[in-house]
């Protein structure tokens, strides 16, 4: 059984050995250097209790079982005007990359952030990637544009596509997103 929830500091180093990977051989990241547990757990508590950090576990929900997947919102840009919006990304171990574990883990950051309110949510692809592409378009995102060239990694130039998944219809004016520890993780 897979289990969805949120994710703790205790979650920190295997979050940090799943990322390394595609930090050190791949790009789906252009950080150069894989951050360790200590920089995860500053990165999750950056989010302020606003952005969710999920992960996918072999256990039921409330399990400590093995980390097999994680997945978070962040901010999309720094201007308060971005606040509405935000970034999304995942990342799953080799062994449950193509097992549907990372469909259940966006579906529920994506239903986690739409109860949230917020109104769209942006997927940043290094590309090629044919399966991070087929999962978000999976979920709901539509690819909306690519920048060429914009990041040398591994003695490349590598593109970076952008897709947008429409949460909640825009109002005007619009509601502040609820924070993700008022919210919890939701799944529809």
């Amino acid at each position: 059984m897979i289990g969805i929830r949120a994710a703790t500091p205790a979650d920190a180093a295997a979050i940090a050995a799943m990322y390394a990977p595609n930090v050190l051989t791949g790009t789906a990241s252009f950080e150069i250097e894989p951050p360790d547990a200590r920089t995860m757990r500053v990165r999750m508590a950056a989010s302020d209790g606003l952005y969710p950090w999920l992960v996918a576990t072999t256990g039921n929900d409330d399990s400590d079982s093995g980390v097999i997947g994680y997945a978070y919102a962040s901010k999309f840009r720094d201007r308060p005007a971005y606040r509405y919006v935000c970034e999304t990304s995942i990342y799953l171990t080799e062994t449950s990359s193509g097992s549907g574990v990372g469909r259940l883990l966006y579906e529920a950051l994506i239903d986690t952030l739409r109860a949230q309110g917020f109104i769209h949510a942006i997927g940043t692809i290094t590309m090629p990637n044919d399966r991070s592409i087929k999962l978000h378009e999976a979920v709901g995102f539509r690819r909306q544009g690519v920048y060429r060239e914009v990041g040398f990694k591994h003695g490349r130039w590598i593109d970076v596509g952008f897709w947008q998944c429409e949460l909640n219809e825009p109002t005007v004016p619009p509601q502040d997103p609820r924070p993700f520890s008022e919210i919890g993780v939701v799944r529809d």
